[in-house]
């Protein structure tokens, strides 16, 4: 049986998952449709989330360094939220062109030896008890292939899920979108602003580089042909109308139209096949939620992916997958819809009402919290696993320096981390293989004594006092142990 995993499209999510499958020793192929490497850049924001996950692959700093950082966001209702609160090392929104993050992902692939084959296209796919056969096309012609599993990270119109039957349940959004990525006479200060009225909603995002990304909800164009040709003249009218003035644009390097969609795969798995990124869920721009989703799809999925090609996956492991990454993909979903039903309100006296309660409601700092929370990623959890769990379990795993390094840097070569103070955990631990690594130290006072952290950064098990060693040997076993030692584990 095939022991290769091939991803479906090489978008951010394609490649990270990719990337992900190679640092975990497993066969990798990437296909992807488009023959060249168009310069990318619906996508424009990494948000804290994001950032700390690939800060825990050592690919987080290079990225800061070359894009824009943005403290604040502000909004029209006369509120600025304050990212720099957000509890994380990267406290701000990260703007910089899809591409970017792209091309820093891709060089991780290329690193680890991820084999990348562009100009093919998936036709169709069966699956089998052993493995999927796929049905491609290329230069070549048509030819099949074989694989143990395989990922669509193909986008919305998803030809994986459209092979697997999967329901995309949702709605298309009536008014289009209207991106530019212009330079400004009139450049502000530099923060994320965006202008509301009846007329629609307009964006602009400054990527730090003497260009900005103008977006633009016209209502005007509610009925307007998805092929009307697109001048600069049309988004200047719209920023004037809806915002009060263009902010002297000109120079366009790029500019697109289209409709976006709410829409959620039903499943995102079906046998050997997944689903990642936009072909499990496309949703509004606002918010800038649907690269980071991605990614955060990839993360939760590759060690777990690896682990069920590798043997080593406890029967719950792959399905859970689902069970994590589908209501993070619902709440987005519901985020991004509600932005935008409350943005595009229609009659004027409704819209102020709207500003008023959300300046209100912003005022208050515990309120703040929430969308602080939901825009950067910070506040993703998943349901604890196992009996008697931590506070922390299924939660984003905080950061703390430890001999060696941050426990994030410790997290680099994707295996769980055990950090704990007592030596009787550690040496339980050591005696269970390589898939975890061990580090004995004494965390901070307000977090646990004994921390167990996934692969994706996220805490599996925790306890504050003493533990039996057999207990942390069932616990560990259960994570991370092969099949045979899970099973004797069990027996035992």
């Amino acid at each position: 049986m095939s022991q290769r995993v091939v991803v479906i499209g090489a978008g951010p999510t394609g490649l990270m998952l990719a990337a992900e499958l190679a640092l975990a020793g497993v066969e990798c192929t990437v296909l992807e449709k488009r023959a060249d490497q168009p310069n990318l850049t619906r996508a424009f924001g990494v948000a804290s989330r994001t950032l700390e996950l690939l800060d825990a692959r050592g690919m987080a700093d290079g990225l800061v360094a070359r894009a824009n950082v943005v403290p604040t966001a502000g909004l029209n209702a006369g509120v600025t939220i304050d990212l720099t609160r957000i509890p994380s090392r990267f406290n701000f929104m990260l703007i910089t062109p899809q591409s970017i993050t792209e091309r820093t992902i891709e060089r991780r692939c290329a690193e680890l030896g991820v084999r990348i084959e562009r100009g093919v296209e998936l036709v169709g796919l069966t699956q089998d008890a052993d493995g999927v056969t796929l049905s491609v096309v290329d230069a070549d012609g048509p030819r099949t292939e074989r694989a143990a599993y395989v990922v669509g990270c193909d986008g919305a119109h998803s030809t994986v899920r459209a092979a697997l039957g999967v329901e995309f349940v949702g709605r298309e959004n009536r008014t289009p979108i209207t991106l530019a990525d212009v330079r400004l006479t009139d450049a502000g200060t530099g923060a994320v602003n965006a202008a509301v009225s009846p007329e629609g909603v307009a964006l602009l995002v400054p990527f730090g580089d003497g260009y900005h990304r103008a977006i633009v909800w016209d209502r005007r164009n509610d009925h307007l042909p998805m092929d009307a040709p697109l001048e600069l003249t049309e988004i200047r009218d719209a920023f004037r109308r809806i915002a009060g003035t263009d902010h002297g644009m000109r120079d366009p390097r790029w500019m697109s139209r289209f409709l976006s969609e709410q829409r959620q795969a039903a499943r995102y798995r079906v046998g050997r096949v997944l689903l990642a990124g936009d072909a499990a869920h496309t949703h509004s721009p606002i918010g800038a939620q649907g690269m980071n989703t991605g990614i955060g799809d990839a993360m939760n999925l590759g060690w777990k992916l690896a682990a069920a090609v590798r043997g080593t996956a406890p029967s719950w492991l792959l399905d859970s997958y689902q069970a994590e990454r589908h209501p993070v993909g619902a709440r987005v979903l519901r985020l991004t819809d509600g932005l935008t039903r409350a943005a595009l309100v229609r009659s004027r006296p409704l819209l102020r009402l709207v500003q008023l309660g959300m300046r209100a409601a912003l005022s208050v700092e515990a309120i703040r919290r929430h969308p602080r929370g939901l825009v950067s990623g910070v506040s993703i959890s998943y349901p604890p696993h196992g009996e008697h769990t931590h506070r922390l379990a299924g939660h984003r795993a905080p950061d703390a320096d430890l001999p060696g390094g941050r426990l994030y840097e410790q997290l680099r070569d994707g295996r769980f981390l055990l950090v704990t103070d007592d030596p009787g955990v550690a040496d339980a631990a050591r005696g269970l293989g390589d898939r975890i690594a061990v580090v004995t130290a004494e965390l901070p006072a307000d977090l646990p004594r004994t921390v167990l952290v996934r692969p994706d950064a996220y805490v599996a098990w925790a306890v504050d006092g003493p533990v039996p060693a057999e207990r942390v040997r069932r616990v560990l076993t259960d994570w991370c142990a092969p099949a045979r030692d899970r099973d004797a584990t069990t027996t035992g």
